[in-house]
């Protein structure tokens, strides 16, 4: 038996996943959460091998929450499950201890496969997603810009370029709009950018797919 948690904050994706699952020979025993302190509650409480973990919720964000679930249980193996391109989150959900990275547009068998593999101590992540990684361990590698943004900042960027207000951000987030504000400016300060038509510029011309990013986080 396999102990999934499904993360997610769209019922529809919850209970399809529950439907695919309960469907194979092999036996899942399954829980969910809408959001993810409810995710980190139920990891601390309950028995669990897999997370399978969505990144953009309103309030807590999926990368805190892993970074969360890996220091308190080390042992549960963290599968991204998202709509988000890698390019956007792959990397950093690698470093913060993430065991897989899973597109939403893969189909049934991809996503048993990858839950499977983590569920046994292995990784699943694309052949591309393993050569940046590797890539940044060369010592010629240079971070792009939006590397050195926090976690945060980087959602936030991805918002940003996505064509949202600021106050727009600050309700999808759950957060104030000062704080909002306080971490657009951080963000062109770092990237050495001057106004968000710049961000978006950059966000197109680096790939970083931000278009595909929005509806997920509204």
């Amino acid at each position: 038996m396999i102990r999934v948690l499904i993360a997610d904050d769209h019922p529809v994706v919850r209970q399809g996943l529950r439907r695919i699952l309960s469907e194979q020979p092999e036996t899942f025993s399954l829980g969910e959460a809408e959001n993810c302190l409810e995710a980190v509650r139920h990891v601390r409480n309950g028995q669990w091998d897999v997370v399978l973990l969505d990144i953009s919720m309103p309030g807590k964000s999926g990368l805190d929450a892993l970074k969360q679930i890996k220091n308190e249980k080390p042992q549960i193996q963290v599968l991204i499950f998202t709509v988000h391109p890698e390019d956007h989150y792959g990397l950093r959900t690698l470093r913060a201890g993430a065991a897989g990275y899973l597109s939403k547009a893969c189909g049934p068998d991809m996503l048993l496969s990858a839950i499977q593999r983590v569920a046994q101590g292995g990784k699943y992540i694309t052949q591309s997603l393993a050569e940046k990684l590797a890539s940044t361990l060369d010592s010629d590698f240079e971070c792009p810009p939006h590397e050195v943004l926090t976690d945060r900042e980087f959602q936030i960027f991805n918002l940003l370029a996505a064509g949202k207000t600021v106050s727009e951000i600050a309700a999808v987030l759950a957060l104030s709009v000062k704080t909002v504000s306080t971490h657009r400016t951080k963000i062109l300060t770092k990237m050495n950018l001057r106004n968000n038509a710049e961000l978006m510029h950059y966000s197109m011309r680096n790939g970083l797919g931000w278009s595909q990013s929005i509806d997920s986080q509204i």
